[in-house]
């Protein structure tokens, strides 16, 4: 079985041993390194090439939210997934933006975690419920623009989004809809342009807030 490679990034080591024995009671799981702090992960993530990194919001040195950045402008394909104690409607927002794949509470079930990281592997994103509820609130302060006639979506992109939001990849969508995968990466590709977001988190969260439901 060919395991998923995880990096933690956690200043506390009692937290960082506690996740790693959480993690590694699954057959396809593996810890394959630790930092302490963001600037020794900005060194080990080149360096050991792990499938998913957990990375810590709230650390001395070089904060998660910096690490992150650094670790996007170093490669982009990185998958990453923000851990906090805090709900921190600000903190979150800003992950998004930055292109983090999942967020997930500190004190949320293992399975919680577990299934994070595999979403994130398989490419989809994870959302702690109650992050989420809390991101679609940001999007509200921020004052989302409402759609225009111009940007309102055909009801095969409509479909396609609310497959998103469950947080289904491109091919598990060309097999649930029985359309061509290249038909799928076209139908989201035109679906970010209308809603104005970058990445397939933004537009689960704009499907939330929109409360876009399958047709």
């Amino acid at each position: 079985m060919e395991k998923i490679k995880i990096l933690l990034v956690d200043d506390h080591s009692l937290v960082r041993q506690g996740l790693k024995q959480i993690l590694e009671l699954e057959e396809d799981l593996e810890v394959i390194g630790q930092a302490g702090d963001g600037e020794e992960a900005l060194v080990k993530v080149p360096m050991l090439q792990p499938d998913i990194v957990l990375l810590d919001i709230n650390m001395p040195k070089l904060n998660g939210i910096e690490t992150l950045r650094r670790l996007k402008g170093m490669d982009n394909t990185v998958k990453i997934i923000m851990l906090t104690f805090y709900e921190d409607r600000e903190y979150l927002f800003e992950t998004i933006n930055l292109g983090s794949s999942g967020y997930v509470l500190k004190d949320a079930e293992s399975d919680s975690l577990i299934k994070a990281v595999r979403d994130v592997y398989n490419g989809n994103t994870y959302i702690h419920p109650s992050i989420a509820t809390d991101l679609v609130k940001e999007f509200n302060v921020r004052g989302e623009k409402e759609d225009s006639e111009e940007t309102k979506l055909t009801r095969r992109e409509y479909e396609v989004l609310t497959l998103i939001a469950e947080g289904l990849n491109n091919r598990e969508i060309a097999k649930t809809l029985y359309i061509s995968e290249k038909t799928v990466k076209n139908h989201v590709s035109n679906i970010f342009k209308k809603i104005n977001v970058n990445d397939r988190t933004q537009a689960a969260i704009y499907a939330y807030k929109h409360n876009i439901k399958k047709i």
